[in-house]
């Protein structure tokens, strides 16, 4: 393995450029027209333009001209960083196709995980407590007013797919439950190239607690204690 694209911009691209480079890895960069002058595709040892004309967020969601430029170059490694495409199943199944390595979880388990709705049934499955939600993606007002009046309010709508804060909302009061949805499923669309969105019980003032894994195609796992 010898050269690695990341499909991913900015700070998250450099970081792992770095990383890369201590590995002796030939590195390359794709950027949006929006971004011909970001820092990201000076660091890398090669940069190639993608997604031309598509705006600063949907190039890097754009799997085909990504796949289609890393055969091209011969790219033995795709790095997708977080958010954009880093939890989109169909990418790294399209990796996967183009004998390329996604670094990152496979696509049986992207389809599983990477989808929150999906996500919690496992954890449902498996006995894990989770909130009162939505057992499916919500798309029509209506449909959502039926589920916010059966889990209560106040409850936040979240993007299924992707993360980040993107594609929340809190609502406090079923009047205001049409316009946020409406504003969630843009701001997920725009982010991750999914709409879907998902109800969920509002915890006031939580604390966020989470344990992050690492894993190999071999078996090895380790975990890196918690944090919050």
């Amino acid at each position: 393995m010898k050269k690695l694209l990341v499909a991913n911009r900015s700070e998250i691209a450099v970081r792992i450029f770095r990383s890369a480079s201590e590995l002796n890895l030939r590195t390359v960069a794709i950027y949006a027209e929006e971004d011909r002058f970001g820092v990201h595709r000076f660091k890398a040892d090669e940069a190639y333009l993608v997604g031309k004309g598509k705006g600063p967020v949907a190039a890097y969601l754009d799997i085909e001209s990504i796949i289609s430029l890393a055969k091209e170059k011969k790219v033995d490694m795709i790095h997708p960083g977080y958010g954009f495409l880093s939890e989109n199943a169909h990418f790294a199944r399209a990796c996967e196709d183009a004998s390329i390595i996604f670094v990152g979880p496979s696509p049986k388990l992207l389809e599983r995980m990477g989808d929150k709705v999906a996500a919690k049934k496992a954890a449902d499955e498996a006995g894990v407590p989770t909130l009162p939600a939505t057992p499916n993606p919500v798309s029509k007002p209506a449909e959502a007013l039926k589920w916010g009046r059966k889990i209560g309010f106040p409850l936040i709508i979240k993007a299924a797919f992707g993360g980040g804060g993107r594609g929340m909302r809190v609502v406090h009061k079923e009047e205001d439950l049409k316009s946020m949805l409406e504003e969630a499923q843009g701001e997920a669309e725009r982010a991750f190239g999914n709409s879907a969105v998902f109800l969920e019980r509002y915890v006031d003032k939580a604390k966020h607690l989470e344990v992050q894994i690492l894993g190999d195609r071999k078996g090895n796992i380790v975990h890196l204690h918690e944090r919050d």
